[in-house]
């Protein structure tokens, strides 16, 4: 056990996911018993309001069920509690609770039972202000110097203090400057209030001034002021803190001068009452709470203070006296009189774990054993240390940079995809003209070898794909218990996707504290974003694809988009995206040649992928593994540069809207100073049609707002076609020169480098970045282009020409025989015939005008000379 522990002397948890804060912890006798002993009020923002009696039968115990003198649950939140002489007539001490929109005074009354467990006790409502504003605190005492009577002075959201006189409205007041709420407090002594405004400065307002000031009934001050009605609110001092507080106390004792203590987010401020700072301790760490009570040295005050590091410290003055471990973090601390023990700590934590606790020691009755003792052998010793020392000259030799994983992960995730769609869809907040769009359910399954705790698993799909959840999180993972989470993923923009594929990834931290990160990848369906139709026999692009096994009856493939009910050799089908167009496969009944079609050339991305996944499927179902592709047509780089205008256009378009939002809105500002000017002046002066200019600009504002959100909109769907047309491309080209995956992996980071496009960094810049830096590392003809350097620093091009010409010189290189590599001695070109009828063309002058002619031109004249020499070597 620690030394430096409160020691518990009671305690209780309230209620289940209720909230706490620093005013709903309240000490005293509020029953008037008269008996010298305290009660615990404690009121939460979810309306349940409780006193307690703490009884322990012995020390440490928790709550017994007659320590819990009244529960009762109450309309609204409870933003605060306070005990007070708050009823006209008597001095009995009452109870007033402040709500949102209300301010209650209770009376609390107890009565005997005739058993042990047979007192009662109740509240009775004796009055109560429905406030006209929503409240944030409350602070109450003899305002004026009243005798016997507590008044209460209230504080708005919107800086108005409402003071109470008992059963009556007394006034209002709003404070000056006023932002946002800060902590208030009444000094008795000065008849003050002070705060802590939101410009990081203590303020002091007299009461005489606060009552003789203008009136708040309504928020015209300034107008009032001119007028003269009433006298300017002005603190009687203040002091700048430069920070905000969390909480003030005024305490005054007899062996120590009055003083306003103030907490705040890094120090601790004891002020005297003008003002002045008799001294401040500056805090190393966050606090929560404090509270100063009296000392038994002369002229001394001792303060508790609670921090979000689980400590209670107690100060004298500036210096650390002592420091306690709680189990919680304080927001409200208190003392109280319980038993005839005096000096009680009640703390209360923000989920409703309360505590009565004190300070002191326990003495350690730890005794350290004997230990035996016997001879050494230091021959023994010897031969074992040079074992030790053999194994850690091994292991520091092997070491490696990274961790070595072991065999069987300490927890393992699967996600299976339901072979079905939805019977009842889940989509939500679709954004499509479908009626019904399909969902399909994702099951994720999460099993783990170890006990785990605060496991975060995460379900990822790419836009515009959506799911109904992304983030679970377990609490705790019994070793070799699997628990599993459904999941529903729909096509919520009104796009066809990039891709099908999607992650679930857990992140969990090993029993010795070590993060670990498990990932595991799905596929989702085809008719998840299609269905069947019609095969339409024109297109405006086409693209055929050979194969080196006989033909494959598509009904075969596609079971799911092909009828069943025709025996017949199915060799056409058809499919239509839910946010798109129509594409159409067909397959040669006699040769191995299959064509995709579609009316938009994106579009061609997910069929062609997945007949490619499916034709190898089938095939390593029959037990061939040497299926293969091949792709001997032209590029269809025409229409890939026109998909990549456009996703550049709008990046232009949104750069001239941001501009004139920037523009506008520095208009908009500077007719507000002009007005702002005019309305400060003295001397009215006319506005000469600013109000309408200003009205004017607004207007603008808005709808250049509304037209950069919608720009955004088709820069996302323009950037999801150009990522489907690009993995078309990088597709063809690795059918065509028959890359290996090392070379297919720097072409996908070559052309695909973003995840998201953003106005700042885009595609256009990164791409061009990367495909020069290849033309003058791996791909170059000589050293010159070599020692040719880039720019570390990316911008927005002017226009997309010199991208596509490097696209295009990219793909010549490839044709003449280049190799991807990202290794320093793979810059040499290759002298060979490659597949596709692409060979090395003799050295002319045709690369040293590529900046005089088009791309297309070039890059097709190229194949063209090609062609030639092979006709001429054969």
């Amino acid at each position: 056990m620690s030394l430096f522990k409160a020691r518990d002397w009671w305690s209780c948890t309230l209620g289940e996911q209720e909230e706490f804060d620093q005013g709903c912890l309240c000490v005293a006798d509020v029953d008037n018993s008269g008996s010298g002993q305290d009660k615990i009020i404690v009121g939460s923002y979810m309306g349940f309001l409780r006193i307690f009696a703490p009884h322990p039968v012995q020390t440490g115990n928790e709550m017994q069920a007659e320590d819990l003198l009244l529960e009762v649950q109450l309309r609204d939140p409870v933003l605060q509690v306070h005990v007070g002489k708050f009823v006209s007539g008597t001095e009995l001490l009452h109870l007033a609770v402040l709500h949102p929109r209300k301010l209650c005074v209770y009376a609390v009354s107890g009565t005997l039972g005739n058993v042990e467990h047979g007192n009662q006790h109740q509240i009775k409502l004796m009055y109560e202000h429905n406030l006209q504003r929503t409240s944030c605190n409350m602070t109450f005492g003899p305002f004026g110097g009243v005798k016997g009577r507590d008044f209460i002075c209230i504080q708005s959201m919107d800086g108005m203090l409402m003071f109470f006189e008992q059963e009556g409205y007394a006034f209002g007041r709003f404070l000056p400057g006023f932002l946002l709420p800060g902590p208030l407090s009444y000094n008795s002594r000065t008849d003050s209030f002070i705060t802590v405004s939101s410009c990081r400065q203590v303020e002091s307002y007299k009461y005489q001034v606060l009552a003789v000031a203008a009136d708040a009934d309504t928020r015209r001050e300034v107008e009032q002021q001119k007028l003269g009605s009433g006298k300017r609110l002005v603190a009687d001092w203040t002091l700048n803190i430069g920070e905000q507080a969390l909480d003030i106390s005024i305490v005054s004792f007899g062996q120590a001068p009055s003083s306003v203590f103030v907490l705040g987010e890094r120090n601790f401020f004891c002020l005297k009452e003008n003002g002045q700072i008799r001294f401040m301790k500056k805090l190393d760490y966050s606090p929560s709470s404090f509270l100063p009570y009296c000392s038994v040295s002369e002229g001394t005050v001792n303060t508790l203070v609670g921090n979000h590091n689980n400590m209670l410290l107690v100060y004298q003055d500036v210096t650390l006296k002592w420091a306690a471990q709680l189990p919680h973090i304080p927001v409200a601390v208190k003392l109280g009189s319980f038993q005839d023990l005096k000096g009680v700590i009640v703390t209360l934590s923000d989920n409703g774990y309360l505590q009565c606790s004190y300070l002191g020691t326990d003495p350690s009755l730890f005794q350290a054993p004997k230990v035996e003792s016997r001879e050494i052998n230091y021959e023994e010793l010897d031969v074992e240390m040079k074992e030790l020392q053999k194994i850690i000259k091994e292991t520091t030799k092997t070491q490696d940079i990274m961790p070595k994983t072991e065999k069987d992960d300490d927890l393992a995730v699967m996600a299976i995809v339901s072979s079905e769609l939805d019977s009842v869809s889940q989509a939500i907040d679709y954004s499509m003209e479908e009626e019904a769009v399909p969902s399909v359910t994702v099951k994720v399954s999460v099993r783990s070898r170890l006990a785990v705790q605060k496991t975060l698993l995460t379900i990822c799909v790419q836009p515009p794909l959506a799911l109904t959840r992304s983030q679970f999180i377990f609490e705790s993972l019994e070793p070799g218990i699997s628990k599993s989470v459904n999941v529903s993923v729909f096509l919520k923009d009104n796009c066809p996707p990039a891709e099908l594929e999607g992650s679930a990834v857990v992140s969990y931290s090993t029993p010795t504290g070590v993060p670990r990160v498990i990932q595991c990848k799905f596929r989702l369906p085809l008719k998840l974003v299609c269905f069947p139709v019609q095969p339409s026999k024109n297109a405006n692009h086409k693209l055929t694809i050979d194969t080196n096994k006989p033909p494959v009856n598509l009904a075969n493939l596609f079971p799911d988009f092909a009828d069943q009910s025709d025996d017949d050799q199915v060799n056409v089908l058809g499919f239509h995206f839910l946010a798109g167009g129509k594409v159409t496969l067909l397959a040669s009944k006699t040769s191995q040649r299959y064509r995709i079609q579609s009316e938009q050339f994106e579009e061609l991305w997910l069929l062609l992928k997945e007949l490619i996944l499916r034709f190898e499927e089938h095939f390593r179902k029959q037990g061939s593994s040497d299926f293969a592709c091949s792709f001997s047509g032209q590029l269809p780089l025409q229409e890939y540069f026109e998909l990549i205008d456009q996703h550049f256009q709008l990046r232009l378009n949104g750069e001239k809207l941001d501009q004139l939002l920037s523009e506008t809105a520095v208009q908009f500002r500077a007719i507000e100073r002009r007005l702002l000017t005019r309305f400060k002046d003295k001397t009215p002066a006319p506005l000469q049609n600013l109000d309408t200019l200003l009205d004017a600009t607004y207007r603008q504002i808005i709808a250049l707002a509304d037209a950069a959100e919608e720009n955004q909109g088709k820069v996302f769907q323009a950037f999801t076609k150009l990522k489907s047309a690009t993995q078309v491309v990088i597709l063809l080209i690795t059918l065509w020169q028959k890359l290996s995956k090392d070379q297919v992996a720097i072409l996908e980071a070559t052309f695909l480098p973003l995840l998201q496009d953003t106005q700042e960094l885009g595609w256009e810049e990164n791409v061009d970045a990367a495909v020069s830096h290849l033309l003058k590392t791996c791909l170059s003809k000589s050293s010159k282009e070599q020692a040719l350097t880039l720019s570390t620093q990316l911008s927005m091009p002017k226009d997309t020409a010199k991208l596509k010409k490097h696209i295009t010189l990219f793909c010549d290189r490839l044709a003449k025989g280049g190799r991807l590599s990202l290794s320093a001695d793979s810059n040499t070109q290759q002298v060979i015939i490659m597949p596709g009828g692409c060979a090395t063309i003799p050295e002319s002058d045709q690369e040293e005008r590529v900046g005089e002619l088009d791309p297309l031109e070039m890059f097709s004249n190229q194949r063209q000379l090609a062609r030639k020499n092979i006709n001429t070597a054969s």
